[in-house]
């Protein structure tokens, strides 16, 4: 990917997550953030992760935002107009990040694998952990090997089957949820 693209595209992840934030408007917010997500996925593509782009594209900026959508316009909620923006609130907010980011590079400085880049780190934790000569990412996108869709799956629907349906159930309580307390009594 062209250093151009790279730059407009982060550049339109980041203002789009901004207003995501900034923006009084529910509906206008969760349309910044399907562009944040489409821009996000841009930058995975560029990273030849093209199956986590596509999820991302496909699962967040697609049916989850829908669901978002829908639960706002079926809330009505209405856009706040004179609010104030809570100044102590906001430099509060802007300091613990800036704290949090000075001490997440602090600490990654300190140790070994901090100055690894993702390329480098391994496949399988367990190997890893026993020392044991594994592939990495780096090495399995030089052969051309990675099978990114393959382990996603895996370890979604061999590991994980009790979490997914729990999330889905949850989903379906909360539009449920949704529905019964938007309902109108009639007089």
């Amino acid at each position: 990917m062209p250093a151009f693209l790279f730059y407009f595209f982060s550049f339109l992840t980041l203002f789009f997550g901004v207003l995501v934030v900034v923006l009084r408007n529910p509906v206008a917010s969760a349309l910044s953030l399907v562009v944040s997500f489409v821009g996000l996925a841009a930058l995975f593509i560029s990273l030849d992760a093209y199956f986590i782009g596509t999820i991302q594209i496909l699962v967040y900026a697609g049916a989850v935002m829908v669901l978002f959508l829908f639960i706002i316009m079926l809330l009505d909620i209405k856009a706040e107009e004179s609010a104030k923006v809570n100044a102590p609130a906001v430099i509060g907010g802007l300091m613990l990040a800036l704290i949090f980011i000075v001490q997440l590079s602090l600490v990654l400085g300190e140790h070994e694998l901090g100055k690894k880049t993702i390329a480098d780190v391994p496949l399988q934790y367990e190997a890893a952990a026993q020392k044991e000569l594994v592939t990495t990412i780096k090495t399995d996108l030089e052969n051309k090997s990675l099978p990114d869709a393959k382990l996603v799956g895996k370890a979604l629907f061999s590991r994980y089957p009790f979490q997914i349906q729990l999330i889905g159930g949850l989903l379906l309580v909360g539009t449920i949820g949704v529905v019964i307390l938007s309902k109108r009594e009639v007089n």
